[in-house]
């Protein structure tokens, strides 16, 4: 059974990293294509100062500061619960960080610019893959992993977490794109990266021995 998931694995990870590499070339050759500014268009189409504040919110949780302060307050959770394995396992979903800028500064993609785009909310650094696409992927995503898998728990306590996290998952690609931060694309390639890490992650811990 090991060697049948070590195959499935291989495969996923295949199947992502070929699209990634994909839609890395179609940026490089098209880096403002059709595609991304008629996505934008649409999304940013309707707009109202409400709409505005929601949409910061939903991005709130992928800055460094917010971050880094929800994976930490998660992880000593879990460790005060006597859950040291799932801590230190939350905990390594901060590498999604490291992999992030280590592909935005290989592949220097520029944010979209204000004559293609309405810019909410003014994001530095580059744009390809979307960082905050590709963390709530791996730290939601891995929530949602937990909350399904440690049935010890209260039912609502994992109801609420996997909802919310699967929620918010749904949600960053179109915050990312009304508020002027990314293209399409960009989080369209943080979503593949991040379902990279995050198969990575979740197989080393759902092989790993319980201490």
């Amino acid at each position: 059974m090991n060697t049948r998931r070590k195959l499935i694995l291989f495969r996923v990870l295949t199947v992502l990293l070929v699209g990634f590499i994909s839609l890395t070339i179609l940026i490089s050759f098209f880096p403002n294509s059709i595609i991304d500014t008629t996505f934008s268009e649409e999304v940013q189409e309707h707009q109202h100062p409400i709409l505005d504040s929601i949409m910061k919110g939903i991005s709130f949780f992928g800055y460094v500061p917010a971050a880094l302060s929800m994976v930490v307050g998660m992880a000593v959770c879990f460790y005060l619960f006597k859950l040291k394995r799932e801590a230190a396992f939350i905990l390594l979903t901060l590498s999604s960080a490291v992999v992030s800028s280590i592909l935005k500064i290989a592949i220097a993609r520029p944010r979209p610019t204000e004559d293609l785009v309405r810019i909410v909310e003014k994001a530095g650094n580059q744009s390809f893959p979307s960082g905050h696409m590709l963390f709530y992927v791996v730290f939601f995503g891995f929530m949602v992993l937990l909350m399904n898998h440690l049935k010890f728990l209260s039912f609502w306590i994992r109801w609420t977490i996997a909802n919310f996290s699967l929620m918010i998952i749904f949600a960053i690609p179109f915050s990312r794109i009304y508020l002027g931060a990314h293209w399409f694309t960009d989080v369209l390639g943080g979503f593949l990266v991040g379902l990279i890490c995050l198969a990575i992650i979740s197989y080393a811990y759902l092989n790993k021995p319980s201490s």
